[in-house]
Parts: structure tokens; sequence; C-alpha cells
């Protein structure tokens, strides 16, 4: 298992509920974006989008797969083309030079060589990132038991599973010890057990290092482990909050029921809007003029 701090079986304590795992509050934002808007093929991906992630916390992006969660995790490693507004990242445009060693990005794909082994891979990277070569053994090692995989260490990735290479590339993204790190949906696949202890994982950088995580799921269940939640349908943002505040603005018992009654609301809102005057009472249109 994870070396991990003590905790009872089950989820990880919820920050917002429990003050003794609350991260430190840093007034600036780690992301912030205002009028994002990604157009790719004609299509609209994103639409308007505008957030703001504290920093030292951990963000959760949910949305159902297709709604543009992956392009908005891009344009904030700054790897996304066509993008439109203002998309600052730790006090810079998202994509700025100056980022490159102060922001981890894992992909749904890992990202490792099949023909190395783990520790080989991580050395690697070690080298990439400027690690000297004097602190790379400590630095490697460390990362692998960060996620589990120091057993695993010397077999080859292209032998191992797909949880454990994308837990190579996970440790590859940690081996800078980044402000930010991005992770577009780490847990799919993945066994219960393990599960739980990535999100203890997640906490734990989040309380102890300062690290803010954003990370991307369409497991509603997941939710409930973030400290705020941005939820995504269609390109836009529905709501913007904590947990516990989504379900009390909404009146649900989940995070899940909340997103399907935002998504009702906004269908309904949409469908308002649409309305022809043969719709309205009385034949009056509620649509303003052009």
């Amino acid at each position: 298992m994870m070396n991990k701090a003590p905790e009872p079986a089950g989820r990880p304590p919820n920050p917002d509920r429990d003050p003794s795992t609350t991260a430190p509050a840093v007034s600036a934002p780690a992301v912030s974006a205002t009028a994002l808007r990604v157009v790719r093929g004609g299509r609209t991906v994103l639409d308007d989008l505008a957030f703001a992630i504290p920093r030292a916390r951990i963000t959760g992006l949910l949305g159902p797969s297709g709604c543009g969660k992956s392009t908005l995790m891009r344009a904030i490693v700054g790897s996304q083309a066509h993008v439109a507004g203002t998309l600052d990242v730790l006090g810079r445009p998202a994509g700025h030079r100056a980022l490159r060693h102060r922001v981890g990005y894992v992909t749904q794909a890992p990202s490792v060589y099949a023909d190395l082994t783990a520790r080989q891979n991580l050395d690697y990277f070690a080298a990439v990132l400027g690690i000297p070569r004097r602190d790379r053994a400590d630095a490697v090692a460390h990362v692998l038991r960060d996620v589990d995989l120091t057993s695993h260490a010397d077999a080859l990735t292209g032998s191992m599973s797909g949880g454990q290479r994308g837990r190579v590339s996970l440790a590859a993204a940690l081996l800078g010890e980044p402000e930010l790190l991005v992770l577009d949906e780490p847990t799919v696949g993945l066994d219960p057990v393990l599960r739980r202890d990535l999100w203890l994982l997640f906490h734990r950088l989040a309380q102890e290092r300062g690290t803010t995580v954003l990370i991307s799921s369409h497991v509603m269940d997941e939710a409930e482990r973030c400290h705020r939640l941005l939820l995504l349908r269609d390109g836009r943002l529905l709501a913007e909050d904590t947990p516990d505040a989504l379900r009390a603005r909404t009146g649900a018992a989940t995070v899940e029921d909340a997103f399907l009654h935002l998504v009702d609301q906004a269908n309904a809102a949409a469908r308002a809007t649409a309305r022809t005057p043969a719709d309205t009472p009385g034949g009056t249109s509620e649509r303003t003029a052009p």
C-alpha cells in the first residue's frame, strides 16, 4: 500500500468539513479565467468560461465525457491551440515558458517509454527537469514511494498494467514538486483500494506541500473528495462551488443529484429562450428583438 497518514478506511475526509485538514488559504488564485473560449473545427468546445481555482486546494473538474474537460486542462497547461479570452496560471499567461517546471500534467494516456523500467523512465524525466545527478536517485525513490511502485521500480513499463503505467506518469509529474498538478482522469480503471490511496496522496500534497491539484473525472462520487468543484456540460460552466454548497443550493442529497438538477435547470432555460411567439400564451414572444 502507499505511504499515507493514518486514516479510517473509506473516503478521505472532506477538508471543508474537517478543519484539521484545511490547506492554508492564499488570496491569489492558482488559475483564473475570463471569457475563455476554444473553437475547434468550427465547433465551440469551451464557451465563455469564467472561474478561479484557489491555491493549495483540490478542485474537481467534473462532467460527462465530451463536455470539454480535457480541452480545458490542455488550455491551462498551454498545449491547446485556438484559445481565446484570458487564462492566467500562477500569475502568468497559460503556456508561459516560466511555468514549464511549475506545472505538472498527467494525461489520460500514460506518457512513458515502454522499453524502459519505471526507475529508468523517472531518471530520464528527472534529468530533463534539471535535477542534479547526485540528487536524482533520492528524488526517484521518493516519488516511487508516493505512488506505491517501489516494488515495481525495475520492471519494464511495457509489461505493467495500465494503472501501473499511469502511476509512473504521475510519479514523473511529481518529480519537480510542481505548484500546480493537473490530472486528467487519473483514477480510471483503478481498483477501489488504490483509488482511495491516490486520493489520500492528493490530499497530502495539498495539505503538506501546498500543491494546487486540478483533477478531472466523470465519476460523480469523486466530487465528494474535492474542496471545490467546476461542473461542465457541453463546454459551459454549470456551477463553481464546494460540494456542500452545491447540495444546499439545489436541495440535493448528492453532488450527482445536484449536477442533474443544474442540467435540468439549464435545459429548461434553453427551452424558454427558444420559445416561438406561437408557443407563448397570447401569441407574445418572450424573445427580445435582435
